[in-house]
């Protein structure tokens, strides 16, 4: 057997983009999103409620890296937008289940309530914040100094 037929060692998880550190940003962003929901929020008033809404994509996002932290950065912003706008489109479902699913907090959380084509749009800036934290984080430093990168 020669060389050129070993298996690939796995790739490595970065030393900081690790499910607890992920998680800790998650928490913090969903503190701040939920504050934001409930009329103080650090955000101008004119925004209305697109602040959650960046927010929330950019949860989606950090989910995504948490399920899956050595996924490439553009394929976990591609993934995390994907989702963000498959449940935007689902709000144009209006059936009796889904209503009810979605009259619930948890379920208006995750789900939303009413299609605003506006959303897409605080969708990638959301993505696209967790797309720069991800790329300025510490971990980031650490892929650069070991050789490694998660870009595609």
């Amino acid at each position: 057997m020669s060389a050129s037929n070993s298996v690939p060692s796995p790739v490595p998880v970065p030393v900081f983009r690790s499910r607890f550190w992920l998680g800790l940003l998650a928490v913090l962003v969903i503190a701040v999103g939920l504050a934001s929901r409930r009329g103080w929020s650090p955000f101008p008033a004119v925004l209305g409620n697109y602040p959650g809404d960046m927010l929330w994509a950019w949860l989606v996002f950090l989910c995504v890296a948490w399920l899956r932290p050595t996924m490439a950065r553009g394929r976990l912003a591609t993934v995390a937008l994907l989702i963000a706008f498959a449940v935007e489109l689902l709000q144009l479902y209006e059936a009796p289940w889904i209503q009810a699913v979605r009259a619930t907090t948890p379920g208006y959380l995750v789900l939303g309530n009413g299609f605003d084509p506006l959303d897409l749009l605080a969708y990638v800036v959301g993505v696209g914040l967790g797309a720069w934290v991800d790329a300025w984080w510490p971990w980031a430093g650490s892929r650069a100094a070991a050789g490694q990168s998660l870009q595609p």
